[in-house]
């Protein structure tokens, strides 16, 4: 169910290394996420070999134990682990925590693999939390240097030109934390008292000029300053002493020293309250089923021997769960129609009534599932199929309506039937008693209930067959006059007639109703899709609102440390961010619905010469 909710259990590895020396993904994680239907928080942690980064996986887990702490200088974690639990203050959200492969690892001593391990945790995370000891000076920057690489192991656009993308970095990057362990300096600078996020700024500041030792004190700077705009810092005293370090695991709270113990709370409320949902480009919210898919299209272009993309990732992702989406809602629409639907219905307004509840909520389940259908290719299919399964419904409805008055009529024309196999109205004054038993069965005919839609034009037919034995009937009564057997079989023709007229009407009624279905349909259809564009133009524009945010500070700081030049190439860039960042215009959304509206009428005919007025009609709510 969507809002289940993740129960706690232990960590499992997601990605590690197979016997062949490639990146693999292990299908235990992927079970463990396509389970989890909520949106997730990713919160992954990087940083050198042994300088306690699972402790703080574990304290943001809420336990003392789970991710392997280990007590040696050698490296514990190996690939990347997760860890799924139910998120301790927002209930409609799983908390995935990601610990990754200690970096600089001397046994392993492969950097290549440490520049993928790096990537795939920016990647899959909203929230990555640079863990460090020390200090923050020049050379805990420089061991940074991971980050200087990512151009070489991210891509945003599937194009092959030689394009700078690192500028659309900052736009789905995750948060930034960068987490001091073991930090025994004052938080001084020029003899004021600072914060630690100022102190982290001030570890960024940029250096003048451009010779070639600027520019290496510069790179990782610029790169950390331009990736990753939102920024947040924590320093942490040494918890305990030496020797019970190697026994982390079995201590308490009450074990450890104040202050480290304020501050690791201090870093887990900030993470509860402020890690952002898991998004992709674009601004789709991520559930723990997609962060795993996400997780196998990111391994499998490493494993090719290429670049992992954001967009080729997010078009492969769109196809699954759009195709996912498409299978739910039309389950969800057979599953209920199946339930509700009691054949035949007493009238088609009753099978229409449902079809419409349903159909609507099967939409709302397909838009709720769905995301990047920019041609609507699915919702298109979503439309015919439902059409075509309505469409089965209706002629079932018929076929079981006219079975039950086909019975009806074996029932109650039984009587009548044997008369006339024995000859009792092939007398003298026949006609007339065969005529009031006819009227009289056909009475207790239209008084039976639940026959359904057919029930006029089965009738019909039932009376139409049996027309040359009335005439028969009628010919064998010798009590007759020539003119009264005329006036006898001309209101015989006129009651035909207008049997044939009411049966006609009745299927006339079925037809219209279901044409207004159709019309119901599209414009169902059309209108839960301008909602959902329109909420997804919104997100689009909090995120490029987000990036210019961002990078109006970053060209004030830049201004304030007189980097001019910097200063306006940022300029420059916000301008362009702000051009990309006008909404869509009325025209564009009408050529959508007139683009859907000219396919949808190939299987929905009902709205042929409509489309266009309900698509301008909808419109102009939304303008």
């Amino acid at each position: 169910m969507a809002n289940s909710r993740v129960q706690k259990s232990a960590p499992v590895c997601l990605i590690e290394n197979g016997e062949d020396g490639q990146l693999q993904v292990i299908p235990e994680a992927l079970d463990v996420l396509r389970h989890i239907e909520q949106p997730v928080v990713v919160v992954a942690v990087v940083g050198l070999y042994r300088t306690g980064k699972s402790y703080l996986m574990n304290k943001l887990a809420g336990q003392r134990e789970g991710f392997a702490l280990g007590s040696t200088i050698q490296s514990h974690t190996k690939g990347i682990w997760m860890w799924c639990v139910p998120h301790p203050t927002k209930p409609d959200l799983t908390l995935v925590l990601l610990d990754t492969e200690g970096l600089g690892d001397v046994e392993k001593g492969d950097e290549k693999n440490d520049n993928w391990i790096f990537a795939l945790a920016v990647l899959l995370s909203s929230t990555l939390v640079y863990n460090s000891t020390g200090t923050i000076n020049n050379n805990a920057v420089q061991q940074l240097h991971y980050v200087t690489e990512l151009t070489e192991h991210i891509k945003v656009k599937s194009q092959t030109d030689e394009e700078d993308e690192s500028n659309e970095f900052a736009r789905f990057f995750p948060s930034f934390v960068w987490t001091v362990r073991d930090f025994t300096l004052d938080l001084v600078i020029d003899g004021q008292q600072v914060t630690a996020d100022e102190y982290l700024d001030n570890s960024l500041k940029l250096k003048p000029g451009h010779n070639k030792s600027s520019q290496q004190y510069n790179l990782p700077r610029e790169c950390i300053r331009n990736y990753f705009p939102t920024r947040k810092c924590f320093v942490f005293t040494r918890p305990t002493t030496p020797e019970n370090m190697k026994r982390m695991e079995e201590l308490s709270d009450s074990d450890l020293e104040p202050a480290f113990v304020q501050q690791a709370r201090d870093f887990s409320n900030h993470t509860f309250a402020h890690a952002q949902t898991k998004t992709m480009k674009g601004g789709y919210t991520v559930t723990g089923r997609m962060l795993g898919s996400l997780a196998e299209a990111y391994v499998k272009a490493i494993r090719s021997g290429q670049i992992p993309c954001l967009d080729n990732a997010v078009l492969a992702l769109a196809q699954i769960e759009n195709n996912r989406a498409l299978d739910d809602a039309i389950s969800y629409y057979l599953q209920e129609m199946e339930q509700w639907v009691a054949y035949p219905t007493e009238t088609q307004e009753e099978l229409s009534d449902l079809h419409s509840r349903f159909e609507k909520e099967a939409v709302k389940i397909f838009m709720d599932k769905s995301f990047k259908d920019d041609d609507q290719k699915f919702q298109l299919k979503l439309m015919e199929s439902l059409q075509k399964k309505y469409q089965s419904i209706c002629e079932r409805n018929e076929k079981e309506s006219r079975k039950v008055c086909e019975s009806i009529i074996m029932n109650q024309f039984e009587v009548l039937e044997e008369k006339v196999k024995d000859g009792i109205y092939m007398t003298t004054g026949g006609y007339e008693e065969y005529k009031r038993d006819l009227q009289d069965f056909i009475s207790r005919y239209k008084e039976v209930p639940s026959k359904g839609i057919k029930a006029d034009e089965v009738l019909k037919d039932y009376l139409q067959s049996k027309e040359d034995i009335g005439k028969a009937v009628l010919a064998a009564d010798k009590s007759l006059t020539e003119a009264q057997r005329r006036m006898e079989e001309e209101q015989a023709r006129t009651e035909a007639a207008e049997r044939e007229n009411r049966a006609i009407r009745e299927q006339q009624h079925v037809l219209q109703q279901q044409m207004e279905d159709q019309e119901r349909t599209y414009r169902e259809n059309m209108e839960q899709l301008l909602v959902k564009m329109e909420e997804d133009r919104k997100n689009a524009m909090q995120e490029q609102e987000k990036v210019i945010e961002a990078r109006l500070k970053e060209q004030k700081d830049l201004l304030q440390q007189g980097f001019n030049d910097r200063a306006q190439q940022m300029e420059n860039e916000i301008s362009r961010l702000r051009e990309e960042a006008q909404p869509k215009s009325r025209s564009w959304f009408s050529n959508v619905l007139e683009t859907v509206g000219n396919v949808a009428t190939l299987f929905l005919p009902g709205i042929a010469g409509k489309a266009l007025g309900i698509g301008s009609s909808l419109i102009s709510r939304f303008f």
